[in-house]
C-alpha cells in the first residue's frame, strides 16, 4: 500500500542507493526510441547525482549472451561492473542482493527496463525485504506504454513511491546554493 506518511516519501542521501536494472544494448533497441532515450538520459542524471552525492550505484544485466552488455552511455558512468543475472528480480540473485545489502542502505532508487517485468519484480521483492523503493517514472521503460504503465501501477500498489527524476534529484539535494546544487542542477535544464 502506498504510504501517506511524509517521512516515507523523503529520500535521505545517507540511506539511498541507485539500482540500474538491465539497461542493455539489444533490449534497448526493442524499446520505443523516444521513451528509451528519455529513460537513458534520466538514468544517467541519477547515476551522476549518486556519484557526486556519495550514493552507491549497483547495476544488473539480464542474460548478457542474449541481450548484450549495458548501453555504453550508462556503462561508462557506473562505478563498478554490472552483475549478471538470469532471474527477473535483482532481489532474488544472491550476488545482487548481497551488493545491495552490502551498502547498508535501505532506500533504493530503481531505474531501467522493463517496467512490467524486471523492474516490477525487483521492486516487489525489495519491498518484501523491508526496503523503501522509489521508482522515477521517467527513468523506466517497457516495449509498450501500456506495459510501462502496468509496471508503474504494480510498483505503486506494492508500496513503492512512484516519482520523477527531478523530484529525486532535488529531494537528495535538499537545498540550493551548495556546490552539489550548482554542479548537478544543470543536468535537468
Amino acid at each position: 500500500m502506498p504510504s501517506d506518511r511524509p517521512d516515507d516519501l523523503q529520500l535521505d542521501r545517507a540511506k539511498a542507493l541507485v539500482l540500474v536494472i538491465d539497461v542493455q544494448e539489444k533490449l534497448a533497441r526493442a524499446m520505443p526510441a523516444e521513451a528509451e532515450a528519455r529513460m537513458e538520459k534520466n538514468a544517467a542524471i541519477l547515476i551522476k547525482a549518486a556519484r557526486r552525492l556519495g550514493l552507491p550505484v549497483v547495476a544488473s544485466e539480464q542474460y548478457v549472451k542474449g541481450l548484450g552488455p549495458t548501453v555504453s552511455g550508462l556503462r561508462d558512468l557506473l562505478p563498478s561492473p554490472p552483475i549478471e543475472k538470469m532471474e527477473f528480480s535483482c532481489a532474488n540473485v544472491s550476488s545482487l542482493a548481497g551488493a545491495i545489502e552490502g551498502t547498508g542502505r535501505r532506500q533504493v532508487i530503481a531505474v531501467g527496463m522493463e517496467s512490467h517485468v524486471c523492474v516490477f519484480q525487483t521492486v516487489r521483492d525489495l519491498l518484501r525485504k523491508d526496503f523503501q523503493v522509489f521508482v522515477p517514472r521517467d527513468a523506466i521503460v517497457s516495449r509498450t506504454e501500456e506495459n510501462r504503465q502496468v509496471g508503474l501501477n504494480l510498483c505503486e500498489k506494492a508500496g513503492a513511491v512512484v516519482t520523477s527524476t527531478e523530484t529525486v534529484l532535488f529531494d537528495l539535494l535538499g537545498t540550493a546554493g551548495t556546490p552539489e546544487f550548482k554542479e548537478l542542477s544543470p543536468l535537468i535544464r
